[in-house]
């Protein structure tokens, strides 16, 4: 019988292979409607779910090519973390749960979560340059978020230790 546990980890590893998926498809559909948009000025009126870049488009191509490239770049990175999170999940062990492997993966993704907020906040700069609407690059949650896994980090790290002493001594 599964523990209470072992249920939550295979339900938040499926729940991050959807959020992987779903990430994926939005990056894939912006980078393929972009491509369209060179072919088609048409296209760039409806990006992605109602994002309108036509003005942008005409105005200048450099600067509509560039703020494609950021959402399609943040969704990317979100996608690579969310394929870090699987691969923690899928490693973690229940009866001997802390390893350095896994300790190293979140710190990973701490580190992947604070580019993210890094290259969020540029944007965001970028677009009030620009003068765009919002383009939902707040990312500042990211920064605690990132902080907060690199603290968990440091404590599976610990948690290594720890687990080896007590197996020396066993």
């Amino acid at each position: 019988m599964k523990t209470k546990t072992a249920s939550i980890l295979a339900t938040m590893n499926v729940l991050s292979w959807i959020a992987y998926i779903g990430i994926s498809i939005k990056c894939g559909a912006i980078i393929f409607t972009y491509v369209l948009s060179l072919f088609n000025e048409q296209v760039a009126k409806d990006l992605y779910q109602g994002l309108n870049l036509y003005d942008l488009k005409n105005e200048s191509f450099l600067h509509y090519s560039l703020i494609v490239g950021i959402t399609a770049g943040l969704l990317a990175l979100k996608a690579y973390v969310a394929h870090l999170v699987i691969k923690v999940l899928s490693k973690i062990n229940l009866k001997s749960p802390f390893d350095m492997e896994v300790a190293l993966q979140m710190e990973k993704i701490s580190i992947m979560i604070l580019y993210l907020w890094l290259i969020s906040l540029g944007a965001r700069i970028y677009q009030e340059i620009l003068d765009l609407p919002n383009m939902d690059w707040n990312g500042g949650e990211a920064l605690f978020l990132s902080g907060l896994i690199f603290l968990f980090a440091q404590i599976f790290k610990k948690g290594v230790e720890i687990q080896a002493e007590n197996d020396l001594t066993v």
